[in-house]
């Protein structure tokens, strides 16, 4: 710990800090190690205090001076212990803090740095030490940032732009601008040597574990001027066959089942992703100590008989002593690690098996406490940056865990007949989720109600999915019928897996939000310790259990007549709602049951689910996307999870083309028909009605005015060609729902359709920006304006002359950003706004 701490500290600080440190640390060491100090510990923790051991002395042998040779109070071995074990400390501190500073002094070394900080475009050689992955996709504005391709590297040459060239060794980030050469760059192996020309920048923030950025010119093929080592063609092939043996499997297997044994998460998309985070099942994604255990447990057995003369595995039957045993458990470990890649967990897992292995070498005792402590502090001096890693801090928790507390809570549960395999398993997960909590806590803001469940469901099929797989990944290499065979087995439990992932993920209750930062893993951890002190209190009173998991079952499901009595939203008879989706709009109309016509997705599926969950719509009969820009159409994959949508309906002006091809394709994979808007045309759902005003038929460049009915009207950009909606319900009531029109479509709308006039409720177009036009606001003078826009936005919509323009026309004006998702209830004089955040 105190070698994790101090690396943790100095990585990124400058270095006379670092030293400074160092050099308290050793001279502290130093002083604890010499006797004089060890013997004035003596006096001063001394049971009676210095004054009273003193006078005591004196009156028993006459003399004012101490006993012994050296005229001192003895030293004994208890506290002589405990100065040897603070001065380790301190060496161990040193240590961690002194890695840390010359790891960090390697990356400001050489030509590198310099270049970064000032720019510059420069001819670099640099070695590929990483697997090549992909960006996940993301909203920017109105548009979906370009995914593009990242992976670590170390520069080993570099030529200036005055052609001046440089032998260096810095390890950099690069990134890959997307276009055609995108699969041979997903292809690069680590170890490969590449030439490229790049723009170098410094690291968005300090501490981090590279010298620069490396933005990558063009987008074509990577020119690679050195092929990979030997064993990483062998790691690739083994891969590569894990890959081409899962290939015909179900999307969501054939996605999971190389993740499962040898880490490789290329094809796992980002819902299937958020589903595992959702459930806290990530740690299944990334290769740990369960994986390597399969590994060793083939060659040596288990460790506890590794010193019996009837050893298991294959060793004896291979004639292999201890020593030759653990020389190829290393061998295999150190294979393990190359195949499934030296991520934090990885390396973690292979340090203790080393340690393991080591102590089977030369006969000694197996303690895992200290095996684990060995590998923690073997593994920060090497690389000082795991410190500071939180996939390597969880993965530590979660093995200290199931070596500490699991056991303990395991057999409490067996005290109180819970049956022996059940009573393991739910320790192991309570206790992993006890103690790994508070930290997922602090950069996830979130804390999952279904982890523990869904832990305990995904361990009935993770053994046989990894042994299968790891059967199918050596037979891909000699007979590969036999192992898509065998992994169409293991496609079985990869299978429950992610159903289990993807039920869970998608309950309403699945995740409850929480603060951030390290201060809210703070809370957690203080109220989980109140919650364990608790259950031991209250363990034998079985009513209370049953009714704590029933308030938790009921939080989890949270049933829709249940979570309107609890908060009163949505409210009874709702007719509209605008689902608070950030920046974006997503827009919802009550047509009857569990049924809705939704207009535009928001820019994240997963607001807009949760806000269709919270309203019970299972059925949406039709979804407008008034437009194709991202912050519309990007929650797409949300509006479809889980419900029957009879068909989408979009604008005619296909504007971004990789959006519209975005919708086209989600569209095709849920088997949605994708109709267009006309203008004019009239449809009803329910108790709804409802007439398209916009666009007119010649959607293309805003070129002048036009008459009645659009003739002649045109319009310019992917705005001004948003679906506009005239909405009616059975009550009389009437929304105009006016997408992100911009003013010169908004009075083109309004001289095309002379005949519309005031509005009770009105969806205020492009989230309230400032480009709005006084006449059409005039002319539909509604009683209520309703903004979607996103908290902190940096466009600072709603504008203050919007808000205010409405307000000075009657409307009362309603924002997500503030109030939370809105409802609209009633009609006339029963009308009524009921945000969601202001109760």
């Amino acid at each position: 710990m105190a070698a994790w701490a101090a690396a943790a500290c100095a990585v990124g600080v400058t270095g006379w800090w670092t030293v400074a440190g160092v050099t308290v640390c050793l001279v502290g060491a130093a002083v604890l190690l010499t006797p004089a100090p060890a013997r004035w510990l003596d006096r001063i923790r001394g049971p009676r205090g210095i004054g009273e051991v003193g006078e005591v002395g004196r009156a028993v042998d006459g003399s004012g001076g101490g006993s012994g040779a050296t005229g001192g109070t003895p030293v004994t071995p208890g506290r002589r212990l405990r100065a040897t074990a603070c001065a380790g400390v301190l060496l161990c501190a040193a240590a961690g803090a002194a890695s840390a500073g010359l790891h960090a002094a390697d990356l400001r070394r050489g030509p590198v740095p310099a270049m970064a900080r000032e720019y510059v475009r420069a001819e670099l050689e640099v070695t590929v030490t990483s697997d090549p992955r992909l960006t996940r996709p993301r909203v920017r504005g109105n548009a979906m940032a370009p995914v593009s391709v990242v992976l670590d590297g170390e520069v080993t040459r570099v030529e200036r732009p005055d052609g001046a060239a440089h032998r260096t060794r810095a390890p950099v980030l690069l990134i890959v601008a997307p276009g055609e050469g995108r699969a041979e760059w997903l292809r690069l192996l680590p170890s490969t040597r590449l030439r490229v020309g790049a723009r170098l920048a410094p690291p968005l923030r300090p501490g981090e574990p590279f010298a620069a950025v490396l933005k990558v010119d063009g987008a074509g093929p990577p020119r690679i001027v050195g092929p990979p080592s030997a064993a990483q063609r062998t790691a690739g092939e083994l891969r590569a066959g894990l890959r081409r043996a899962t290939e015909g499997l179900a999307p969501d297997a054939r996605a999971l089942l190389p993740g499962l044994v040898v880490g490789d998460t290329s094809r796992i998309g980002p819902e299937l992703r958020d589903a595992f985070e959702a459930t806290d099942l990530t740690h299944l994604l990334a290769v740990s100590g369960s994986n390597l255990g399969v590994v060793l447990l083939l060659l040596i057995g288990r460790p506890g008989r590794a010193h019996q003369v009837e050893r298991g595995g294959l060793a004896p039957w291979l004639g292999l002593s201890l020593r030759a045993t653990a020389v190829a458990g290393g061998v295999l470990t150190l294979a393990f690690v190359i195949v499934c890649r030296p991520d934090p967990s990885v390396l973690r897992a292979a340090a203790c098996g080393l340690v393991v292995l080591l102590a089977i070498a030369t006969g000694r005792r197996r303690s895992l406490i200290p095996a684990l402590a060995a590998a923690v502090l073997v593994l920060v001096l090497y690389d000082p940056w795991l410190a500071r890693s939180y996939g390597f801090l969880l993965s530590v928790l979660a093995t200290g865990s199931l070596l500490t507390v699991a056991p303990r809570w395991s057999e409490a549960l067996r005290r109180r007949r819970v049956p022996g395999r059940l009573a393991e398993a739910l320790g192991a997960a309570l206790a992993a989720q006890a103690v790994c909590a508070p930290v997922v806590v602090v950069f996830a803001a979130r804390v999952s109600l279904v982890a523990i469940p869904a832990n305990l469901f995904a361990e009935l099929a993770v053994a046989p999915a990894t042994v299968l797989g790891f059967a199918a990944l050596g037979l891909a290499q000699v007979w590969e019928p036999a192992a898509e065979g065998v992994a169409w087995v293991a496609g079985w439990p990869a299978g429950w897996i992610a159903g289990v992932a993807r039920a869970g993920g998608e309950l309403p209750g699945a995740q409850l939000a929480w603060p951030g930062g390290w201060w809210g893993g703070l809370i957690l951890a203080v109220l989980t310790g109140l919650v364990v002190l608790g259950v031991r209190r209250l363990a034998y009173r079985g009513w209370i259990g049953a009714f704590v998991a029933a308030l938790l079952f009921l939080a989890v499901a949270r049933p829709v007549p249940l979570a309107r009595w609890v908060t009163g939203w949505p409210p009874p008879g709702w007719v509209f709602a605008m689902c608070q989706v950030g920046q974006g709009d997503a827009t919802v109309l009550a047509a009857g049951g569990d049924a809705a016509v939704v207009v535009d997705a928001g820019p994240d599926p997963v607001p807009v689910d949760r806000c269709l969950r919270e309203l019970g719509v299972r059925r949406v009969p039709l979804l407008v996307l008034t437009h194709f820009h991202a912050d519309h159409v990007a929650g797409l994959p949300g509006v479809l999870r889980g419900r029957a949508v009879g068909a989408i309906q979009t604008t005619g002006l296909e504007e971004p083309p990789a959006q519209a091809a975005f919708v086209r394709r989600t569209a095709a994979a849920a088997g949605v028909p994708l109709v267009r808007a006309g203008p004019g045309e009239h449809r009803r759902a329910g108790a709804l009605e409802w007439w398209v005003l916009w666009p007119p038929a010649d959607s293309m460049g805003v070129t002048g005015s036009g008459g009645a009915g659009g003739a002649g009207v045109s319009v310019g950009g992917a705005n001004d060609a948003s679906v506009t909606l005239l909405v009616r319900t059975a009550a009389g009531l009437s929304l105009l729902l006016l997408g992100d029109l911009e003013p010169p479509a908004q009075r083109a709308l309004l001289r095309s359709r002379p005949e519309l006039g005031p509005v009770d409720v009105v969806k205020v177009a492009h989230h309230g920006s400032a480009h709005q036009d006084p006449g059409l606001i005039r002319a539909v003078r509604p009683r209520l304006a309703l903004v979607s826009a996103g908290r902190d936005n940096p466009y600072g919509h709603p504008s203050p002359r919007t808000v205010e323009a409405l307000r000075a026309g009657g409307a009362r004006v309603l924002r997500t950003d503030r109030d939370g998702a809105i409802a609209v209830v009633g009609a006339g004089r029963g009308l009524v706004a009921v945000p969601k955040g202001g109760m």
